[in-house]
């Protein structure tokens, strides 16, 4: 397994970098004295000093303004536990949120820490990915410095055949993380793809550890293009894929996506809890190009042609075969 550059960030203890950075921010791009950095954090001066330096170096533009203070300019397009975590209030996920500049696969990162025992809504993201996963076997292209590739560790008390439900929420996520960050509509396409314009800009891989009647962990892994070009799609694509880049014009901030995607999750997940499935199945249908249409679905050796009438309990595709109700737990679909 390969890594690179680790920075981790415990979200239940916010650092004093993380702290400047909130008061940077609550200052909306004012000047913000030494002086009152020192009092809020009591720290010396000197002390802020090194910690401004400490974030020059990580890629933050700040300037030093004589005599008045220091002036935030700009945050690193550089996926940064600290600038994530800032003004993060999360119940459960991102608590914990581990970066790589590189590695194998968030999936593999997460997992492995699951399995040695890591919290609940501890969060894996890199900046590129050596072998990223995709649906049934697939490669998931994960070029640098441009999407994002995250793993969330989850520890419900649900029984395995209900864990299929928490791909279907962090689809819904990504879909208002999405909408909250750019001008665009996002659609949902059966199982676990976003689009945009009919093309595909996030995909979902979730793995699980259980026992029979009992869910030892589930990693939600998520994957979304969010600055992408066109040359750096492979030519061998099944479907059509863009970015929010490409289908937006502008280029998104990836840490204010990442830190949006986080508190929907958080949500999301915490409404699971307490009131079930019921509610991310609505919502999950309403975002849904599929309801009522007609799609091919491809499954192994098998092709179906039917009607779209919902997903069941545990996510299944419902489809109607000339008055016959077919369930399709897996396969390609295509909206006809």
């Amino acid at each position: 397994m390969k890594e690179t550059s680790t920075q981790t960030v415990d979200c239940t203890i916010k650092t004093l970098n993380q702290q400047i950075l909130e008061i940077f921010r609550a200052r909306n791009g004012e000047v913000v004295s030494g002086e009152e950095l020192s009092s809020s954090l009591r720290i010396s001066r000197t002390a802020v000093w090194k910690h401004i330096k400490s974030l020059k170096d990580l890629g933050y533009s700040i300037v030093a303004v004589p005599a008045r203070g220091y002036r935030l300019l700009a945050s690193p397009d550089l996926l940064v536990p600290a600038e994530i975590a800032a003004g993060l209030a999360n119940k459960r996920i991102g608590t914990k949120i581990i970066c790589f500049n590189e590695t194998d696969s968030t999936n593999n990162v997460a997992f492995k820490l699951a399995e040695d025992g890591a919290a609940e809504g501890t969060v894996v993201i890199a900046d590129t990915q050596s072998r990223g996963k995709g649906r049934l076997g697939r490669e998931w292209a994960s070029p640098d410095g441009v999407n994002l590739y995250c793993s969330i560790i989850l520890r419900p008390s649900i029984t395995p055949v209900a864990a299929s439900q928490l791909t279907f929420l962090s689809v819904v996520a990504v879909a208002r993380s999405v909408e909250q960050s750019t001008p665009l509509q996002p659609w949902i396409k059966w199982p676990n793809d976003i689009l945009i314009n009919g093309k595909k800009i996030a995909g979902l891989l979730n793995e699980m550890s259980a026992e029979t009647e009992k869910v030892n962990f589930v990693v939600l892994g998520i994957g979304v293009n969010v600055n992408m070009r066109s040359e750096q799609f492979p030519a061998d694509l099944r479907h059509p894929a863009s970015s929010l880049f490409i289908e937006g014009g502008v280029p998104v901030n990836r840490n204010d996506f990442v830190r949006t995607l986080l508190h929907e999750l958080d949500a999301l997940y915490d409404s699971y809890l307490v009131d079930g499935y019921g509610a991310i199945r609505e919502e999950w249908l309403a975002r849904s190009q599929m309801y009522g249409r007609q799609v091919r679905v491809s499954c192994q050796d098998r092709v179906m042609t039917g009607v779209v009438k919902g997903i069941d309990d545990i996510g299944a595709l419902l489809l109607d075969l000339d008055g016959r109700e077919e369930r399709v737990l897996s396969g390609d679909v295509t909206i006809l």
